[in-house]
C-alpha cells in the first residue's frame, strides 16, 4: 500500500489497535492454552484425556505431562505474538497509514504460528503437533477413525473446530487481503474478499465434515446389523439427527450472507423478510444445539421425563455419576452454554443490533464462542470417561471399549 487516504478508508480505533491477523493469531493462541487447561484440570479430577483419545501415554515418569507439555508449546507461541506486537505498536503508534503499511509484522507471525506446528523440532512437543495433523488431515478428507484408533479425538477436534470456523474465515479473509492488489490485511475488513460466498463456504467447512463424520457413524451402524453390536447400537438414528444438527448451520451462514450483500433487484424478498428468514433458522439451529449439548453430549436428563430429571440417584436434571464437585458447576454451565448459544439475540435489541457488525463485537462473539467450547469440552470429555466406565447411553456408538478405573462421587 502506497499510504494514499484516497485508497485507504479510515481504520476503526479497534483495528488500529488490534489488525484482523492479529486477532486470529491471538485467539488460536489462546485456544492452545485453553487445551492445556483443559488437560490439566480433567487429570486433577482423574480423568485420562490422552487414553479417551487413544494418544501414547507417558513411557517415563520423568516425561512431562500432558497439559505442561501443551503449556509449553503455548508459551512458545506466545512470546514471539507479544513481541511481534509490541514492536507493531511502537512502529505504527496507531496511525491509519503506518498500520495499513506495516501489514508484513502480523503475516511474519502467522507464518511462524504454521511452522511452530509443522517443523519436527523434538523440543516443541513433537509427538503431539504430529498427532494433532494427522488428525487434521484425516478428519479435514472427510474420514473418521474407529474407535480402537481415536475415533473420539477426531469427533472432539472436529467439534472444536466448528467454533473456531469464523476464525477460520477471518483467516482466509487476512490473507486474500494480503495477496490482493490495491488492498492490506491490516487494513479494513473486507468479508467479501475472493466473492460474496467464498468466506461463507469457509466459514461452512468444519460443520460439513461434522455432518460426514454423523453420516459415517449412521452407515457403519447400519453395515453392523445382525453383528454383536446391532443391539446395543440401535439403528442409528441418533446419528441423522445429529447430523441434521450440523446441517441446520448452513441455511444462518447462507441467509447470513445473503443480508450482507442484499440487493433487492436480485432477491425477491424484502430486506425485512429477509431477516426474519434468517432469524427462524438460527432460533432452530441455536435450540436444536442447546439440546443436543446438555442431553446427548453431556448425557444430562434436563430434557428427560420428569421421573428421569429427578430420582434419588442424582440432583434434578443431572445425571447419577458426576466427576465436577458440585452440582452448581452443572447448572451454571448449562446456563452459560444456552446464552452463549443466543448472542445473536443482541440484533433483536435496538441499542446492540448493531454489535455483531463492528470489528470489536466479532472479535469479542468469536473469543465467547471459543470460551463456550473451552466449557464444552470438559463436559464432553467428562461424559465420555462415564459412558466408558459404565456403559454408554442408549443409541449411543461414539465410544471405544475402554476400561479403567472409575472413582466414585
Amino acid at each position: 500500500m502506497d499510504g494514499d487516504p484516497a485508497v485507504e478508508p479510515e481504520l476503526d480505533s479497534f483495528s488500529l489497535f488490534l489488525p484482523l491477523p492479529y486477532r486470529v493469531a491471538f485467539i488460536l493462541v489462546l485456544g492452545v492454552w485453553a487445551w492445556g487447561s483443559n488437560l490439566h484440570y480433567l487429570h486433577l479430577i482423574k480423568i485420562d484425556v490422552p487414553a479417551l483419545i487413544r494418544y501414547p501415554s507417558r513411557s517415563s515418569p520423568s516425561q512431562s505431562s500432558h497439559h505442561l507439555s501443551t503449556y509449553r508449546f503455548a508459551t512458545l507461541l506466545t512470546l514471539p505474538l507479544l513481541l511481534s506486537l509490541l514492536l507493531f505498536w511502537t512502529i505504527t503508534r496507531g496511525t491509519t497509514s503506518s498500520v495499513v503499511r506495516w501489514e508484513i509484522l502480523p503475516n511474519l507471525y502467522l507464518l511462524l504460528l504454521v511452522l511452530c506446528f509443522l517443523l519436527p523440532l523434538q523440543p516443541l512437543s513433537r509427538t503431539g503437533r504430529y498427532r494433532f495433523l494427522s488428525t487434521l488431515k484425516r478428519i479435514s478428507i472427510g474420514g473418521l477413525a474407529d474407535a480402537h484408533d481415536g475415533k473420539f479425538g477426531d469427533i472432539l477436534m472436529a467439534d472444536v473446530l466448528t467454533s473456531y470456523a469464523k476464525v477460520l474465515g477471518d483467516l482466509f479473509v487476512a490473507l486474500c487481503m494480503f495477496v490482493s492488489s490495491g488492498k492490506s490485511s491490516t487494513g479494513q475488513p473486507d468479508r467479501g474478499c475472493g466473492g460474496q460466498f467464498l468466506v461463507p463456504a469457509i466459514i461452512s467447512v468444519p460443520s460439513m465434515i461434522r455432518l460426514r463424520q454423523c453420516l459415517i457413524e449412521f452407515l457403519r451402524v447400519q453395515r453392523s446389523k445382525g453383528g454383536p453390536e446391532a443391539t446395543s447400537a440401535g439403528w442409528g438414528g441418533q446419528h441423522l439427527a445429529n447430523a441434521l444438527k450440523y446441517a441446520s448451520a448452513f441455511p444462518v451462514i447462507i441467509l447470513s450472507a445473503l443480508q450482507r450483500g442484499y440487493d433487492p433487484a436480485k432477491m425477491g424478498m424484502s430486506e425485512a423478510g429477509l431477516f426474519r428468514l434468517w432469524l427462524s433458522f438460527v432460533f432452530l439451529n441455536s435450540f436444536y444445539s442447546f439440546y443436543w449439548d446438555v442431553a446427548k453430549d453431556w448425557d444430562l436428563t434436563l430434557f428427560s421425563s420428569a421421573f428421569e430429571r429427578q430420582t434419588p440417584e442424582h440432583p434434578w436434571g443431572l445425571r447419577r455419576h458426576r466427576y465436577f464437585h458440585t452440582k452448581e458447576i452443572y447448572y451454571g454451565v448449562i446456563i452459560t452454554d444456552l446464552l452463549l448459544r443466543c448472542t445473536w439475540s443482541f440484533k433483536l435489541s435496538p441499542h446492540l443490533d448493531h454489535f455483531n457488525d463492528l470489528e470489536g463485537g466479532i472479535f469479542i462473539m468469536e473469543i465467547l464462542e471459543v470460551f463456550r467450547r473451552w466449557l464444552w469440552i470438559f463436559f464432553r470429555v467428562e461424559t465420555e470417561w462415564v459412558r466408558n466406565n459404565r456403559g454408554p447411553a442408549p443409541d449411543d456408538v461414539l465410544l471405544g471399549d475402554y476400561n479403567a478405573k472409575f472413582d466414585e462421587d
